[in-house]
């Protein structure tokens, strides 16, 4: 006996919209939720941030500036310590004048340079105490000074001035020979070994505090 065979059902395959009103309109709201995340994360988020980073950099660089200043502080006494010995050291090499007046300064100059003078065998011709100048901290006491002397008597002078303390300083110095004399009996001039010279003493003394 013969079975028949059953005739199967055909499933056909059902196809997907994707484009329903429905699904649009989730598509739609997914797409705005979206665009305001992006707009909060671009207007709040960003510049939150932004603004973070920016205040890390300023306070890494306080950081370092206070450190900085520790270091200062942690070296002032050794700096004060410093500058203490170095003035006393100045003040201790007598490279300034001692005297309370520019006047009195001037005069001290003057009396030294006119020892020198003495001392080394020259002549002194004249001495003129110009006006005191400033120079920065200091006041610069200058006196002219012309003599007359022998190559000797001149650098005996100018030895005695540059070594002196307080410090003195020769500036402008002119030195030309005397003219010589004539022989009465041969009538001819004779050279001389005297020398006419001109030159300014500078000493400098602090300024009032």
């Amino acid at each position: 006996m013969l079975l028949k065979k059953k005739a199967l059902p055909v499933i056909k395959n059902k196809k997907i919209d994707l484009f329903t009103p429905e699904l649009q309109q989730r598509w739609l709201a997914l797409s705005i939720l979206i665009v305001v995340v992006i707009i909060i994360f671009l207007i709040v988020i960003l510049p939150l941030i932004t603004k973070k980073i920016e205040l890390s950099e300023v306070k890494n660089n306080f950081v370092v500036k206070l450190q900085q200043y520790e270091r200062i502080l942690a070296n002032k006494d050794v700096v004060s310590t410093n500058m203490a010995n170095i003035t006393n050291e100045h003040k201790s090499q007598g490279y300034f004048n001692s005297q309370e007046t520019d006047a009195l300064a001037s005069a001290e100059m003057q009396e030294f340079i006119k020892k020198a003078i003495v001392d080394a065998g020259g002549q002194l011709s004249s001495t003129q105490a110009l006006p005191v100048s400033s120079d920065d901290n200091f006041n610069k006491i200058t006196v002219r000074v012309r003599m007359t002397g022998n190559s000797e008597a001149l650098r005996a002078v100018l030895y005695k001035i540059e070594t002196s303390e307080p410090l003195i300083i020769i500036d402008q110095i002119d030195i030309r020979p005397m003219r010589g004399t004539r022989n009465r009996m041969t009538r001819q001039i004779e050279s001389s070994n005297e020398l006419n010279i001109n030159f300014q003493a500078v000493s400098f003394m602090r300024k009032p505090a």
